[in-house]
């Protein structure tokens, strides 16, 4: 009974250091001018997500991952739902490729985090700048969506080493009772 109560106990100190993570990623990501270069400025909720779901599995990663993609369309003035359903998604598969394929390396998920930017960036411009024919729609491309995902790279890396502390901080062994 000791184990099973110890056992909870850690999985609730886990989850919630991921959701104190959660609110100051939220916090940094929507600060106006922090880290912004021009018209870029880096993503930080998605690395979280990609990053716990790299660690955690599919399942409680995707979950994760739509907390992570509710608060930033809550904290974007979004339609809720989009950017939830997309990092749901990402996050999903970002836990299948790295358990069936890829080691969990710091370089391996900041190449995914990078490239899940450039996904989820780049589906937000096709529907809200190139579909409904604004001017200067590929400028925007190119000066915003780019650099934005270029930029996450530090960030995911930071993410990646904080959320692997947390795991293997809370990481209790089932051979010890």
């Amino acid at each position: 009974m000791e184990s099973r109560r110890k056992r909870s106990r850690s999985q609730m100190l886990k989850w919630g250091c991921y959701i104190l993570l959660l609110v100051v990623c939220t916090v940094v990501q929507t600060t106006p001018g922090l880290f912004q270069f021009g018209a870029a400025k880096p993503l930080w909720l998605l690395p979280l997500g990609l990053a716990v779901s790299a660690l955690e599995g599919e399942f409680a990663g995707a979950i994760f991952g739509a907390v992570c993609g509710l608060m930033w369309d809550y904290t974007a003035g979004r339609t809720v739902g989009m950017l939830a359903l997309e990092m749901m998604i990402l996050c999903f598969g970002v836990s299948v490729i790295v358990q069936l394929y890829l080691k969990d390396t710091p370089s391996n998920f900041v190449l995914l985090a990078v490239g899940g930017a450039l996904l989820v960036l780049a589906a937000d411009w096709l529907f809200f700048y190139y579909m409904p024919g604004y001017a200067g729609a590929a400028e925007r491309f190119l000066w915003a969506v780019l650099p934005s995902a270029l930029l996450t790279a530090p960030g995911s890396w930071l993410l990646h080493r904080a959320v692997q502390r947390i795991s293997a901080e809370f990481k209790i062994d089932n051979g010890v009772v």
